[in-house]
């Protein structure tokens, strides 16, 4: 038995008055309201209502009147599981397809544009069954040249715009193996302009400007295949369901069949599965319920149900012996355990759910403890993953120096066996219980969060377990030791996949070859009826809040200390915060002070116990160390505040030297710093750095490896013990009055009479750019990453509504001039955009920051097409309407709650604002115009040099074009990473 779990140790379990309606008992209900028929759960903490509408569409709605907005998703209960074997990918094809539009938006005249669509399908359905490489593409010419004169008629991204229109922000959308979901939000008095545009894209989709967007799918694969996790992922499915389609089709598909692809099969796939009895809207956010529902109703009575026979897989055989498979990537090695469980919903998956955290919680399971907290690996935990029809369990690990996969795999078996053995304290379940009642209350704030629960149940079985899901913690904490000891010997046997990932080199660099594109037209600048009737419908305004700090925050002190608050009036949970100016810019030593602490006890607990009282209390502290700040946070049940603090209190003043555990952490960053160089964003990110600032900049700026090797512990535990010396500002949110709290603080967090003087910051000079320059590294990859970048200016207030306009505008979106360029019209990228990027603080600079990530031999093409925009700005009157009344509608719409206070408050006094900076952006929006933008555009990005920021592999890269835009420095990681 482990020292952690001595019974001497107290235990503080959470009571029970917080939970106590989450503990009745949930049940089906029925009730009607306003002639609508709909099912309730009791008790549910999301009030959520579930409509059948006749026609058999699924309508569930969660009221939350807090801000004037809704999130929405359309849920369709179709993925990779249902695509057909012969056309993998295609129900991810279909998702990116919807947003192109109808017969009546999206075209200028669908009459002369349907020939040519039609005649698109019927050659790619040549083009499929045609083997001869020479006549696909003689076909694939006929293809774009078709497709260029069909697009004389397309209006690209209509959709996206229509959401710009109506104040969506979060138009997406995503695919997996049971589900595709459509993605919205909108402020709450656009929902009749919203709900109509819903209901005619789901009409009659027209599959237009198809080749360009295949071409974005083709990227969105390489990208795939340049992300080792992935690999490791797709290697454990196969292996754990050698039957089932969740391993034996991939969501976006094999290369081959993206590579032919067919129109027809997806038109099909279409009818079958958009049907109203296999999907579902749901909305959660300001409505009313009755209002809500019968607007639906009429929209989208249009849709007739159909039968069809969903995904009905083969049983898996049941794995009866262990398989290992390795793999290879340029990331560093890592390792899955994989094991495969049951169905949704069942006794086994709720176990499976529990264990997975009596394992790993973060802070007292047993990798916790035994692993992690001892630093045995780089990293290890236990995840679990519900699907519908069956469910994964997996182990994940990674090697520190010296150390083998194998090694690692051992250890994670290793408790796997303890839990076999009961090895644990059964105070572990009920405080597991408790953290993920805690974690239930804190998601349902959210209305995404709110949604996407709702979207699962639907996924599962269209809602109807949706009591069994809310009852899933209330039956948890019934469970006995002694059934978990059971079930870890019934469950874990020999009959695991186990995945080694190893460093090397890719063991498939197939890509999709670049095909030969003509950019088609975009007609950014027309408007279908349909989208401008949508556009002038009148709406109810909503006015715009803006926070007032004097009004809205609790200003008090606790000695030398300032004290920011605002009180929570929605439950019993609290978030506070001691903030410190001073970062690993002031101190490079505050970073590796912070890491040790989690490894440190006192002369009353081990690291272990405490973090064990921690989870027991339903409370977790965290110390964040940045560039130019220190944040140390506490949060949880505010019942337990007063010992949750005073344990972090007493950790921060007390916590003792422990060599060993330094020995540890000095051994782990030295394995991370080498495997930091094997991922690429972070490459990218020093590529940038370097870029704008030089060699001294602020990426690099870091200790050396033999500084870390010369580390001592007392250095550290006396920067721990002496933070609270230095000048700090206390937040905090929680039910408790600023007095109370004031009171509180004052007794538990100790204060010197006069702070110390901060250190001084480390200051970065900009680099100078006289001419282009090309910063190149080399890395193992399919796709090749673009940056642009340039500093403008220091932060300028008076241009912030400016730039948040022409970022809407030109390169921040699906529906910017960037995007419609280079995706749409050219097909050169999946992921594309530019902006300004504006500075944290007054005293920094904005830069303009472009990205493209394209296939290796489209680079060329991809750099002409971004230069060509920075240098000219294609100037559209609608376009820039449409931004303006876009970033207006969200000033107006957006509401800034909870604790979210304090973060603007910071925000805003950082650069130089005493009050609501929105406010400002609001009043300078009503008089921008067109020619702000151009001239913004005019004097800040075009003509001007950029550094070139270049990401790939040395053999892709053909380095003479590279020297067309500037000169080329090849940076080593040395260089890029400082050590």
């Amino acid at each position: 038995m482990m020292k952690f779990f001595k019974s001497a140790l107290p235990v503080l379990l959470v009571s029970c008055g917080l939970f106590v309606q989450a503990q009745e008992k949930h049940s089906w209900k029925t009730a009607s309201s306003a002639g609508y028929e709909y099912r309730y759960v009791s008790n549910d903490p999301l009030k959520a209502r579930f409509y059948t509408l006749k026609n058999g569409l699924t309508v569930v709605l969660s009221q939350n009147n807090k801000e004037p907005n809704i999130v929405f998703r359309m849920a369709v209960r179709a993925g990779s599981n249902t695509d057909p074997a012969s056309s993998t990918g295609l129900a991810h094809y279909l998702e990116h397809l919807l947003f192109k539009g109808t017969d009546r938006f999206g075209t200028l005249d669908y009459g002369k544009e349907k020939p040519l669509l039609d005649k698109i399908t019927s050659l790619y359905e040549t083009y499929r069954q045609t083997a001869d490489e020479t006549r696909r593409q003689a076909i694939y010419k006929e293809i774009d040249a078709v497709s260029g004169a069909a697009s004389r008629y397309a209006i690209a991204n209509e959709y996206d715009k229509l959401m710009k229109t109506i104040g969506s922000s979060s138009t997406n959308a995503y695919t997996s193996s049971e589900k595709t979901v459509y993605i919205e939000d909108l402020p709450s008095n656009a929902v009749d302009k919203f709900i109509a545009v819903q209901a005619e894209r789901f009409r009659s989709p027209v599959f237009r400007m198809f080749h360009t967007e295949l071409e974005a799918v083709y990227e969105e694969k390489n990208r795939g295949l340049d992300d080792d996790r992935s690999k490791m992922y797709e290697t454990m499915m196969a292996a754990l369901f050698p039957t089932h389609n969740y391993g034996r089709q991939t969501t976006i598909g094999t290369i081959e069949h993206l590579k032919n692809p067919s129109l027809v099969e997806i038109k099909a796939y279409y009818e079958k599965y958009y049907v109203p009895n296999n999907m579902a809207i749901i909305m959660a956010g300001d409505f009313d319920y009755d209002d809500l529902i019968r607007k639906i109703d009429e929209a989208f009575r249009y849709m007739e149900a159909k039968t069809f026979t969903p995904y009905a897989p083969v049983p898996e055989a049941a794995i009866l012996r262990s398989t290992s498979i390795d793999i290879s990537g340029p990331g560093a090695e890592a390792l899955h355990v994989g094991y495969r469980g049951g169905a949704q919903n069942t006794y086994e998956s709720m176990l499976l759910n529990l264990t997975s955290r009596i394992l790993a919680n973060g802070k007292a399971g047993l990798i916790d403890v035994n692993i992690a907290q001892q630093q045995k690996m780089m990293g290890a935990g236990a995840s679990y993953y519900q699907k519908k029809d069956y469910s994964m369990f997996v182990l994940t690990g990674a090697p520190k120096e010296g150390q083998t996969l194998q090694q690692v795999k051992d250890l994670l078996l290793s408790q796997i066996d303890l839990l076999k053995r009961g090895d644990f304290d059964e105070g572990l379940i009920a405080a597991t219980v408790a953290n993920m009642k805690l974690s239930e209350l804190q998601d349902f704030e959210s209305n995404d969060t709110r949604a996407d629960n709702l979207v699962e149940a639907f996924v599962m079985n269209k809602g109807q377990e949706w009591e069994k899901m809310l009852s899933g913690t209330d039956l948890m904490s019934k469970v006995t030791k002694q059934e978990i000891v059971a079930f870890a010997n019934r469950f874990f046997a020999d009959n695991y996949v186990a995945v080694f990932k190893h460093k090397g080199a890719h063991e498939d660099m197939t890509k999709i070859s670049k095909p030969e594109i003509t950019a088609v037209q975009t007609n950014a600048n027309e408007v279908s009826p349909f989208a401008k009737r949508i556009a002038d419908a009148p709406v109810k305004p909503i006015s715009a809040k803006f926070l007032d700090y004097k009004r809205d925050l609790s200003f008090s002190k606790a000695g030398a200390a300032e004290i920011i608050s605002v009180k929570n009036t929605e439950n019993g949970l609290f978030r506070m915060t001691y903030h410190f100016n001073m970062g690993a810019h002031h101190n490079k030593l505050l970073p590796y002070a912070a890491e040790y602490l989690a490894f440190l006890g006192t002369d009353k607990y081990s690291s272990e116990e405490i973090n064990r009282l921690f989870y027991n209390m339903a409370c977790s502290y965290s110390v964040m160390v940045s560039k130019e700040k220190t944040s140390i946070s506490i949060g949880g049940l505010q019942e337990n505040f007063d010992q949750a603090v005073a344990l972090l209190e007493n950790l921060l003043s007390n916590c003792k030297v422990d060599e060993q555990a330094l020995a540890n952490l000095k051994g782990r960053n030295l394995k991370s710093r080498d495997n930091a160089k094997l991922k690429k964003d972070l490459i990218m990110a020093g590529l940038m750095d370097y870029a704008q600032y030089g060699a001294d900049n602020p990426f690099n700026y870091v200790i050396t490896n033999d500084e870390i090797r010369k580390l001592k512990a007392e250095d550290l535990v006396g920067l721990l013990h002496g933070l609270n010396q230095y000048e700090h500002i206390i937040t905090y949110y929680g039910p408790n009055s600023a007095a109370l709290f004031s009171k509180e603080i004052a007794g538990l967090h100790h204060l010197p009479r006069k702070f110390r003087d901060t250190p001084v910051v480390k200051k970065f000079t900009y680099s100078p750019l006289a001419a282009p320059k090309v910063y190149f590294a080399n890395y193992d990859m399919v796709q090749t990453e673009i940056a642009w970048i340039r500093n403008i200016e220091a932060y300028n207030p008076e241009k912030a509504a400016t730039i948040t306009t022409f970022n809407n505008y030109f390169g921040d979106g699906m529906g910017s001039l960037v995007s419609q360029t280079i995706r749409e019209s050219k097909a050169l990228a999946y992921s594309t955009y530019a902006m300004v990027w504006t500075p944290d603080s007054r005293e920094k600079q904005a830069y303009t920051i472009a990205y493209v990530g394209c296939q290796a031999d489209k680079m060329n093409d991809a750099m002409t097409s971004m230069n060509e925009l920075i240098s000219d700005l294609p100037v559209s009157e609608s376009g820039f309407a449409l931004s303006k009344a876009s970033v207006i509608n969200r000033l107006e719409t957006s509401r800034i709650t909870n604790d979210g206070i304090i973060r603007a408050y910071f925000a805003d006094k950082k650069l130089g604002y005493a009050s609501d900076s929105r406010k400002a952006q609001y009043e300078a929006m009503q008089s921008l115009t067109l020619d702000d933008i151009r001239n913004f555009h005019k004097q800040k990005l075009s003509g001007k040099p950029y550094n070139y920021c270049v990401l790939g592999a040395e053999k892709n890269v053909n380095q003479d074009t590279l020297k067309k835009y500037g000169e080329v420095k090849q940076l080593t990681l040395e260089q890029i990473f400082g050590y």
